[in-house]
């Protein structure tokens, strides 16, 4: 029988991209998305919605073993900026729905784990360029503390107690088809909606502050990559370092002139700033690249024309 598929947080940036394009892989009533709310009318037209709190460990096993779950991605989490403000709320979101789960994988009631974490488990003492897989981490944001936490706990249960847990720490995810959900890296995706509006943008991060960036596609490209590799393949059960792009605003603002030669954009660094300076400004992935095939395939330019293109449709 075809394996069935449970995703927390289907309703958020990542979480919505990625149960639309696992249901088009393994058939509609083969994924279940779950959220505390309701998403967008194309994901919920799409398949089967569950209202869960990934928090809830008796509401998530009774989900379990309703639809007798093989698969869980837990993509629940509340991101950098908006955690900075809800300390103890985003620490309670972030690691209480992680052990649920992964007391679920412990119990074998679930077979695999897909956890995402984040460049934000490094720090302002960790090498900024091609920062590598290994290495000083020292995060200074709540988002950052509890993806490192989350990273060790994942190890440990594999190490422990055999759950396979498999995750990746994005960079900066660009994508058209969801709202930008409260990450400091969230300019990269602002900036478009403006400067098709407004042609004009107010940047809350510097003009050469560089950050590891992505386009969704190739976020979930890789996410469904690992998750299909032989678990014998991978040596790394924390979380792989996963690179596509890096620029800076400045960089990403002169792409767009490219198309739309009369915008401009003025900088207002605030609160977040101080988050993005403690973050890498690229990445080295060889790990994943040699443990599982992964290679980017979108650069600046082309995620440049693409969401300006897609964007202006709905304009």
């Amino acid at each position: 029988m075809a394996k069935t598929i449970l995703i927390l947080g289907a309703c958020g940036q990542i979480g919505t991209e990625l149960t639309l394009t696992l249901r088009n892989l393994h058939g509609s009533e083969r994924v279940i998305a779950s959220d505390i709310r309701e998403g967008g009318e194309e994901l919920m037209a799409s398949g089967p919605f569950e209202s869960l709190d990934a928090t809830d460990p008796n509401a998530l096993e009774d989900a379990v073993m309703h639809h007798e779950v093989e698969e869980v991605y837990l993509m629940a989490a509340m991101l950098s900026a908006t955690a900075e403000k809800f300390p103890d709320r985003a620490w309670h979101l972030n690691m209480t729905s992680l052990f649920n789960v992964l007391k679920l994988a412990k119990e074998k009631m679930i077979d695999k784990v897909f956890w995402p974490s984040s460049i934000a488990v490094f720090g302002p003492n960790t090498p900024k360029d091609r920062t590598p897989q290994s290495t000083i981490m020292e995060p200074s944001t709540v988002y950052g503390i509890s993806k490192q936490a989350g990273e060790r706990w994942c190890e440990y249960y594999n190490r422990k107690f055999g759950v396979d847990v498999r995750s990746l720490r994005y960079p900066g995810l660009i994508s058209w088809k969801t709202e930008p959900g409260g990450g400091t890296t969230d300019y990269a995706v602002e900036i478009f909606h403006h400067a098709l509006k407004h042609k004009s943008y107010t940047s809350f991060l510097s003009a050469g502050t560089e950050l590891p960036m992505m386009y969704m596609d190739d976020a979930i490209r890789a996410t469904i990559t690992l998750m299909r590799a032989n678990p014998e393949q991978l040596q790394v059960r924390s979380s792989y370092n996963l690179q596509a792009m890096s620029f800076t605003p400045d960089q990403l603002s002169a792409a767009i002139r490219k198309h739309i030669p009369d915008f401009r954009i003025r900088y207002e660094p605030d609160y977040r700033q101080a988050i993005a300076d403690s973050w890498p400004g690229s990445i080295d992935d060889t790990p994943a690249r040699e443990d599982w095939g992964w290679e980017p395939q979108f650069g600046l330019e082309e995620t440049t024309a693409i969401m300006l293109k897609e964007l202006g449709k709905r304009s």
